[in-house]
């Protein structure tokens, strides 16, 4: 009987670590000091945006932490001890960035010094005044579509094509912070506000 009762525990903790599953998380603080890297390049060498002063402080955690459940307590799950890191540098994304660049340096600046285009809250410019920026929809439709392009790019750089909704959400919040104080954006519930 003793026998069977330990042949038993054995194989139900065999069972339980062969249904042991790694979760992967999205990594919210690596995604958002990737965002920001790339939009103050974006900003910053454009001269739409002057470098945000450095802070001694840390942001404050807002990622949610994972409920711990029985296998937990089972067997201890795994976490690193760096936040995982976020490939943000790609070919691809290089050129998006570049494009990027030259046409915050160009025409976008000018639309958004003079209120006629703001940024979303899917990471995305919209024209906010046509009247004020003559060809704004051109140049909004260009942007968009690099926007589109760069979120994706980087899910799939980094093998999570099902993190670009993350991604395109932490790029949007980074646009309306790092933005310059006089730009519009759009707030959650679609209207504009000025910065």
């Amino acid at each position: 009987m003793r026998k069977s009762l330990i042949a038993f525990g054995l194989f139900a903790l065999a069972a339980l670590v062969g249904c042991v599953t790694i979760n992967v998380y999205f990594p919210e603080a690596a995604a958002q000091k990737a965002a920001d890297q790339f939009i103050g390049t974006v900003l910053e060498d454009s001269g739409a945006a002057k470098p945000a002063p450095k802070s001694d402080k840390a942001p404050p955690a807002t990622g949610k932490q994972p409920s711990a459940s029985l296998l937990d307590l089972v067997i201890p799950a795994a976490y690193a001890a760096d936040a995982p890191d976020l490939q943000i540098r790609t070919p691809e994304t290089d050129a998006i960035r570049e494009r990027m660049k030259s046409r915050f340096a160009g025409e976008l600046k000018t639309l958004f010094n003079a209120g006629a285009v703001g940024f979303t809250t899917d990471g995305l410019v919209a024209v906010r005044n046509a009247a004020a920026g003559p060809g704004a929809d051109g140049v909004v439709s260009q942007e968009n579509a690099d926007r589109n392009a760069l979120y994706q790019a980087i899910a799939k750089a980094n093998g999570h094509p099902d993190w670009e909704p993350q991604i395109r959400k932490t790029f949007a919040d980074g646009w309306i912070q790092k933005a310059p104080s006089g730009w519009y954006y759009r707030d959650a519930s679609g209207a504009w506000k000025r910065k």
